[in-house]
């Protein structure tokens, strides 16, 4: 769903405002034979940090499963939503933290939780949930809000095109029957960040 892009373009266009952004992702499973760049490895180019600052270097997970069955196969030792909170640790400067999941908001990112498990964890400020526009979108969104209704969230619409017709009729009604708070562009999303910055 474009989770690293967005949260990296998020990053580029807030340090090209002025403001210190970090980003971390508490665990990474990717396949050692894919030529493109890990979810780490791009956020650190957002932000201006290593990739081992944004992702520790015992939580790259070489095997393209999710986070604690990648550690399984590998026969490392078992991992805790706890161990992953203690261990996101921000530069002193940081003005906005940015934190990646691994998959769906109920996709296992350590043995003992998944994504929500987290987020009930951090306690952020805002939550973005990431999501296309298409058919089939108003389903997948409302299953994940509604698992998210203790969070200050946002709905950002990727790839949305306001000369779709299915985008157009999508977004009515998300919004005014569904009542989603929703960004479609890249500025609507840096503002409603940058609100809840200042409050």
């Amino acid at each position: 769903m474009g989770k690293t892009w967005v949260a990296a373009h998020l990053a580029t266009t807030l340090r090209a405002g002025g403001t210190r952004v970090a980003a971390r992702k508490p665990a990474q499973s990717f396949d050692p034979s894919d030529p493109h760049p890990t979810d780490a490895q791009v956020l650190a180019e957002a932000t201006g940090e290593t990739p081992h600052e944004v992702c520790a270097a015992h939580r790259w997970l070489p095997v393209a499963l999710a986070p604690p069955m990648a550690a399984q196969v590998l026969g490392l030792p078992k991992f805790t939503i706890a161990e992953l909170i203690d261990e996101i640790i921000w530069p002193a400067n940081t003005e906005i933290g940015i934190i990646e999941g691994a998959g769906g908001i109920h996709s296992p990112i350590a043995d003992d939780g998944d994504t929500l498990t987290l987020l009930d964890g951090i306690q952020p400020d805002l939550v973005i949930v990431v999501a296309e526009p298409h058919l089939g979108s108003i389903n997948n969104i409302r299953l994940t809000t509604a698992a998210l209704q203790a969070h200050n969230l946002i709905v950002y619409l990727n790839r949305f095109d306001p000369t779709n017709t299915l985008h157009q009729v999508n977004l009515s009604w998300m919004t005014d029957r569904c009542k989603f708070k929703i960004a479609i562009s890249e500025s609507d999303l840096v503002h409603s960040v940058q609100s809840v910055q200042s409050v």
